[in-house]
C-alpha cells in the first residue's frame, strides 16, 4: 500500500525527547521556570473564502450551453475568519521571533504571555525563504531569552522546547540533537536553511517556539516535522538561531533580507562520478550549470568544477553550498577551493544578490554508439536539436540494460567526456567514437551535455 510522507509546518514551538547514556540531565525544571516567561503564544486571524455548496449551474452551462446570465445566480462565496495558532519568543527589546507560516496572510496577530497579558502585534517583516517573521509589541517588563550559538551544537546534545501543541499552552518537551545541516525543500523553505534535526516531540501548534540548550540559551526555532500521519514520529526540524538572528537583524534594520548569490546549478558527486573525475572520494558540490553574467561566471567557475570549500566552510554535499553562500552579504568577496581536472585551485568571487523576482535561470554559453556504453548517436544539428550553433552528438537510442540505461536518455546532447581529470571535447560522432575507444572495460567516465535547458554530468562504467 502506498504511504504518504508529510513535511508539516507547525504553528508553535517544541522540540525534545530521547535518552542519553545513564541518567537524564538535571536542572530542567529551573531552566523552564526561568525562561518560559519569554515564550509567547501567537494567534493569527485571517480571512478565508470558500463556496458554501456545489451548484449544478456549471453542469448546465457545460452540457446544455445555457448562458450563465439566464440561470439563477449562484450564492456568493462565503468569507469567514479563521484562526491559526503558533508560538514565538521575545529576543530583543519588544521584538518577537516566530515562523513566517504562523503569520502568513494574517489580518491581525495577538500575542499572549504566560502572565496572561495580551498584545496586538505589529508584523515588522517576514522572510519566506527561511520561514521566519519578526513581530513587535508595546509592553513593559518583558522577559527576554538568552541567545546561544547554534554552530557549537553537537549531535547528541540535549535540548528543550517550550510551545503549545494542539493549543496546550506552554508545554515542555526534551530530546537530543539527531543531526545538523539538513536540507529540507518544503514550500520553497530549506534551500537556505541548514536545519537542526531533533527527536523532540513536536506536533501541529508548535511552530515558532524556542529550542533551548541546557544552559537556557536559545539555539533553534522549531519549524517542521517529518511524518506519515501528520503527527509526531520522532523527526523534528529547527532553524539554527545563528541563521535566525542574522535574518531578524536585517528585517529590523532594512525591512528585508539580502542573501549572497553565486548563480549556479549544482548536483551531488556520487562514488562513480568521483572516480570518473579523478577525485579520491565523493565530496563537494558539482557545478552543473552557471548563470550568464553572475558571480560564478565572472569569477571563472566552469561546469564540471566541484566546490570543496567556500569562504573557509567545507562543502560536503551540494545542499551545503546555498547554506553557506546565502549567509554572506551581497558584494562580499569570497574564496572557494575548487577541484578541476585533477587539481585543486582557488577562485575568488564578488557575490551578487539572490534575486527576489521570478526571473529564470539563464545558463552561460555551453562549454564545451556505441556498444561499450549502449547508446546510438548522431551529429547534433539545428534540425535534430532545435538549437543554433550546436556542437556535440545527440543520443538517438539507449539499449535496455546497458551501462547508459537509466542514466542517459534519448535526445540528450553530449558535448564532452571526462575521465581521471582529462577532458575529451565532443563536437561530432568521430570525436565521441575516438574518445570511447581509448577506454577499457571497467573504466568510469563522465558524460557531459545538455538535457533540455539543463546541463548534466553522468557517470558511466564502460563495458
Amino acid at each position: 500500500m502506498r504511504k504518504t510522507i508529510y513535511l508539516i509546518s507547525l504553528m508553535a514551538p517544541i522540540f525534545v525527547g530521547s535518552f542519553v547514556h545513564g541518567a537524564l540531565p538535571t536542572g530542567m525544571a529551573e531552566l523552564v521556570e526561568d525562561y518560559a516567561p519569554a515564550v509567547v503564544n501567537i494567534t493569527s486571524k485571517r480571512e478565508v473564502t470558500r463556496n458554501t455548496s456545489r451548484s449544478p449551474l456549471d453542469d448546465f452551462e457545460r452540457f446544455f450551453g445555457i448562458p450563465r446570465g439566464q440561470l439563477p445566480q449562484q450564492p456568493e462565496p462565503e468569507t469567514r475568519e479563521a484562526l491559526g495558532f503558533g508560538s514565538g519568543f521575545i529576543f530583543k527589546n519588544e521584538y518577537i521571533l516566530t515562523n513566517f507560516h504562523v503569520v502568513d496572510g494574517a489580518t491581525e496577530v495577538i500575542v499572549s504571555l504566560n502572565d496572561r497579558r495580551e498584545f496586538q502585534a505589529e508584523i515588522v517583516g517576514v522572510d519566506p525563504l527561511s520561514d521566519l517573521a519578526v513581530l513587535k509589541i508595546d509592553g513593559n517588563n518583558l522577559k527576554k531569552v538568552k541567545i546561544g550559538d547554534s554552530d557549537q551544537l553537537s549531535v547528541g546534545d540535549w535540548v528543550i522546547a517550550i510551545g503549545s501543541p494542539f493549543s496546550f499552552d506552554f508545554s515542555v518537551t526534551a530530546g537530543i540533537i539527531s543531526a545538523k545541516g539538513r536540507s529540507i525543500n518544503n514550500n520553497n523553505i530549506g534551500n537556505y536553511v541548514p536545519f537542526i534535526q531533533t527527536d523532540v516531540a513536536i506536533n501541529p501548534g508548535n511552530s515558532g517556539g524556542p529550542l533551548l540548550n541546557l544552559d537556557g540559551e536559545v539555539v533553534g526555532i522549531n519549524s517542521q516535522i517529518y511524518s506519515r500521519s501528520g503527527g509526531y514520529q520522532g523527526l523534528a526540524f529547527a532553524i539554527p538561531i545563528n541563521v535566525a538572528i542574522e535574518v531578524a537583524d536585517q528585517i529590523i534594520k532594512n525591512g528585508k533580507v539580502a542573501r549572497g548569490y553565486l548563480g549556479v546549478r549544482v548536483g551531488e558527486v556520487d562514488n562513480d562520478l568521483a572516480l570518473a573525475l579523478g577525485m579520491k572520494k565523493p565530496y563537494g558540490a558539482l557545478i552543473n550549470d552557471i548563470e550568464k553574467g553572475e558571480s560564478a561566471d565572472l569569477g571563472g567557475l566552469l561546469p564540471g568544477d566541484v566546490i570543496l570549500e567556500f569562504n573557509d566552510k567545507e562543502i560536503k554535499f551540494s545542499g551545503d553550498l546555498p547554506h553557506v553562500v546565502g549567509r554572506i552579504m551581497p558584494g562580499t568577496k569570497a574564496d572557494a577551493k575548487v577541484f578541476r581536472e585533477g587539481k585543486e585551485i582557488t577562485l575568488t568571487f564578488d557575490l551578487g544578490e539572490l534575486p527576489t523576482d521570478e526571473r529564470s535561470f539563464v545558463p552561460a554559453k555551453n562549454a564545451a554508439t556505441e556498444d561499450p556504453l549502449g547508446i546510438r548517436i548522431t551529429d547534433a544539428t539545428e534540425e535534430n536539436t532545435g538549437r543554433e550553433d550546436v556542437d556535440g552528438v545527440i543520443v538517438t537510442r539507449v539499449a535496455p540494460g546497458s551501462p547508459a540505461s537509466g542514466r542517459i536518455a534519448r535526445g540528450d546532447i553530449i558535448t564532452e567526456i571526462r575521465a581521471s581529470g582529462t577532458k575529451y571535447p565532443v563536437q561530432n560522432v568521430e570525436d565521441f567514437t575516438k574518445a570511447v575507444a581509448d577506454f577499457k572495460t571497467g573504466d568510469r567516465i563522465a558524460l557531459v551535455g545538455r538535457r533540455g535547458s539543463n546541463r548534466f554530468f553522468v557517470a558511466i562504467t564502460v563495458e
